[in-house]
């Protein structure tokens, strides 16, 4: 049985773990990145983590609709893994036009391809910015649903869009609301590495832990939580890649598709994930409070019950080994 994969955005910090989980479950990814935000040094730790062949990769962009046409054509994917798209709340608040015109572009390049190529089988990134915000914020997969950014905007135009497919009968999809990513692979070679300003809070982390940065800024000290900062569902990246591969399997044997939430299920406020991270590495961060940011909520965590009764999947990793790993990660690149 063909057991190639196409994997959008497979060089980034979530592709590149989900690379490694399919490799690891008897699956070829071929990758498909325009590195506008990831390394190619990337595709080689791939290989080296998982002591594989060389991996097909293709530098170009998803937008390019001939030319992802040719990589259908040459591996005869049993499945899409789409994860190429802008991804920052905070730049999407400021640039809008460019968030909406990427992501949904690129959306529509896969999918018509797909059609042309008779391949029904998506599984699609999406995230828990489409919900609503909630004062409890522990959200099951039929909460309400309205962004407070164009990013969590453009997340639910694309599960429409996904829905309205499969309606024609041309698409089975998944859809994997994620929560909040973070960590790295345990050996250290994979991580998160953004170009530019790191957006997210792990690579600022970890920029202050590696004396990059002087501090750190926690964004709002008023919400309503506990500590008064922002409360999040912190995943493992690598629980994030395992469970695509468990729901590709489970969409394989599927004539239809479904929606899930991958997260752990606990909330952890800002504050104590840094404190969780200064304990589990024997390290000092240094932080400073500045105002909220626009397009943030106050509590966002998932109910993960169906994605347990579903799938069988659940999140195998705590907050230590998610700042374990992280640190390793960032520590081998000092070296």
């Amino acid at each position: 049985m063909n057991r190639n994969v196409i994997v959008t955005g497979g060089a980034g910090y979530i592709g590149s773990h989900i690379c490694v989980a399919l490799i690891q479950s008897g699956y070829t990814p071929v990758i498909i990145d325009d590195l506008s935000n990831a390394f190619p040094e990337t595709i080689g730790m791939i290989e080296q983590i998982t002591s594989s062949k060389p991996l097909p990769f293709y530098q170009i962009d998803v937008c390019n609709r001939d030319e992802v046409a040719k990589i259908f054509d040459a591996y005869q994917p049993v499945a899409v893994i789409h994860l190429a798209a802008k991804k920052a709340v905070e730049d999407s608040v400021k640039n809008p036009l460019s968030y909406y015109e990427e992501n949904l572009d690129g959306l529509f390049s896969i999918l018509n391809v797909m059609k042309d190529k008779s391949v029904t089988k998506f599984v699609f990134s999406s995230s828990a910015t489409v919900y609503a915000p909630d004062a409890h914020g522990y959200y099951k997969e039929d909460a309400p649903l309205a962004p407070i950014n164009p990013y969590g905007h453009g997340k639910l135009f694309s599960e429409q869009i996904l829905r309205d497919v499969e309606f024609s009968g041309d698409l089975n999809a998944a859809i994997l609301r994620y929560f909040n990513p973070v960590g790295a692979h345990e050996s250290g070679l994979i991580g998160e590495n953004p170009k530019g300003r790191p957006n997210n809070l792990m690579p600022i982390l970890g920029q202050v832990v590696a004396g990059k940065l002087e501090k750190l800024v926690v964004y709002g000290q008023d919400y309503d939580t506990p500590d008064g900062t922002a409360v999040r569902d912190f995943i493992h990246v690598m629980d994030v890649a395992e469970a695509h591969v468990v729901a590709l399997e489970r969409l394989l044997s599927l004539d239809h598709g479904f929606l899930l939430n991958i997260g752990t299920g606990k909330g952890l406020s800002v504050v104590a994930l840094i404190k969780s991270y200064e304990t589990a590495n024997s390290v000092q961060i240094s932080f400073e409070y500045g105002p909220r940011r626009a397009g943030d909520a106050a509590h966002v965590c998932a109910n993960v019950e169906l994605a347990e009764q579903f799938l069988g999947w659940s999140a195998k990793r705590d907050v230590s080994q998610m700042c374990r790993d992280h640190h390793r990660w960032i520590s081998s690149r000092k070296s």
